[in-house]
């Protein structure tokens, strides 16, 4: 007897330590479902996004902004939409005036203007979507429409004004689909392969040109300082012709004379130097 009474306690102990759990487990579940239901009363709209309100599905007029909101479940829905700036890499392809194909490489810096994320939302939905439908198709056709205004070789020397002008087009264009440019850049701008080697042919040979007019340049220069030294020389013989005298010659050989007799200039008698007359006329 003393065996079962102690059987039953230990039964009884059991089921209720396992009531106890199967209570702990159905308050845990009462609680999740709980906080899952109360949960669909708010909404969070974290940093950098606002919240786009709808009432069965029609957008309203009201922008939730970064916070903590209430909403009535199944009233009221919330389309989250960022308002950061974002990055979009297009490439595309153009022609210029001159009938050149022109290839771009275009880095976009954009975001949606965040007083009228409804309306972007409503008239064209997520960012996805603004970037296919309206970015995308915008980027091209303002590339076409600009470097249709420049030659192969102009969209290379007025790059500045090239991006400019995107620029300008660009922002204009997507301002009324409530989109902000930011900054635009044009990566890349390359063009066909046979302009390419028409471009490397035409700057070697302006190079081969200028590198013949330095060289007729340098040869004129040489020759001209060649005949200033022609002309330079023959003055000073002619100089040295005009002043020189029989008086100057003689005295220059006496100057040079060593003191030893005889000394004899010329062929003749009539050259022969008198050295008492020079010393003479030094006194």
């Amino acid at each position: 007897m003393v065996l079962e009474s102690s059987s039953n306690v230990d039964s009884l102990k059991s089921s209720n330590k396992k009531n106890k759990d199967v209570y702990i487990a159905v308050q845990l579940t009462l609680l999740i479902v709980f906080l899952a239901i109360m949960s669909k009363f708010f909404v969070i709209v974290n940093a950098g996004e606002r919240g786009v309100m709808m009432q069965f599905g029609k957008v309203q007029e009201q922008l939730l902004g970064e916070g903590l909101h209430v909403i009535i479940p199944i009233v009221h829905t919330v389309q989250k939409l960022s308002i950061r700036v974002q990055k979009q890499e297009i490439s595309a392809e153009a022609s210029s005036k001159d009938l050149q194909e022109v290839f771009t490489d275009v880095a976009l810096n954009w975001h949606i203007i965040p007083e009228e994320a409804n309306t972007i939302f409503q008239q064209i939905g997520d960012e996805k979507a603004a970037v296919d439908r309206i970015i995308a198709p915008a980027v091209e056709e303002v590339l076409k429409a600009v470097m249709a205004k420049y030659t192969a070789e102009e969209i290379i020397t007025k790059r500045g004004e090239v991006k400019a002008g995107v620029d300008d087009f660009l922002t204009s264009r997507l301002a009324a689909y409530h989109i902000a440019v930011d900054d635009i850049s044009l990566v890349h701008v390359h063009f066909s392969e046979r302009f390419s080697d028409a471009v490397e042919a035409k700057q070697i040979a302006e190079q081969e040109a200028k590198k013949g007019e330095f060289l007729a340049l340098k040869a004129v220069k040489e020759a001209e300082a060649k005949v200033n030294l022609a002309k330079g020389e023959a003055e000073v013989q002619r100089l040295l012709r005009d002043n020189l005298t029989a008086e100057l010659l003689e005295r220059q050989a006496i100057e040079k004379w060593n003191g030893k007799l005889p000394l004899i200039v010329g062929d003749g008698s009539k050259n022969i130097l008198d050295v008492r007359k020079l010393l003479n006329s030094g006194n």
